[in-house]
């Protein structure tokens, strides 16, 4: 991953990002039964919250792996947290709904798949490198596309995609 001023731009405000999860959720209702959701923290808390609140699933566990360490630039993957043993043990995933917001490289994914090969793999955002490892999204990007998420971001001016033209 180049750094991300080098990159397209895709900024994603709290409405988009909403709608986008509940059109994730929607699209996942059709999947289900879901027995638990693993998020993969820390993006994928906030899509969790909103499937898990759509869907009515009620156990909600975290599986946290780092891997943007700088923000610009996706470093080595580092398991910080595991899944819990008794959900974990649940039929390697069978029944269980893991959320991210975004899969990239598929580094992370790959991860977790090794961990929960039957889990049912959703995010919201995925790219092309990405993407087969996941089962259900919602929108796809480019891969040298640069998400800026709602918690990523403030109130700030945003240049014009075609260069020169800031006026």
């Amino acid at each position: 991953m180049s750094d991300p001023a080098s990159q397209k731009a895709f900024p994603v405000s709290w409405d988009q990002f909403h709608r986008d999860a509940r059109a994730l959720a929607w699209r996942l209702s059709a999947v289900g039964p879901f027995s638990a959701i693993i998020c993969i923290t820390r993006g994928g808390l906030v899509p969790a919250a909103i499937v898990a609140r759509e869907l009515g699933v009620r156990v909600i566990e975290t599986i946290c792996i780092a891997s943007y360490h700088d923000y610009k630039s996706q470093g080595g993957l580092q398991v910080l947290k595991t899944v819990a043993e008794d959900i974990a043990k649940a039929g390697d995933g069978k029944g269980i709904l893991v959320v991210d917001d975004l899969v990239d490289t598929g580094a992370t994914a790959k991860v977790v798949r090794d961990m929960l090969p039957h889990a049912h793999f959703a995010t919201v955002y995925a790219k092309p490198l990405g993407r087969p490892l996941v089962d259900t999204f919602i929108t796809e990007v480019s891969q040298d596309t640069w998400i800026y998420f709602p918690w990523d971001l403030g109130l700030t001016f945003q240049p014009p995609i075609a260069k020169g033209h800031e006026g």
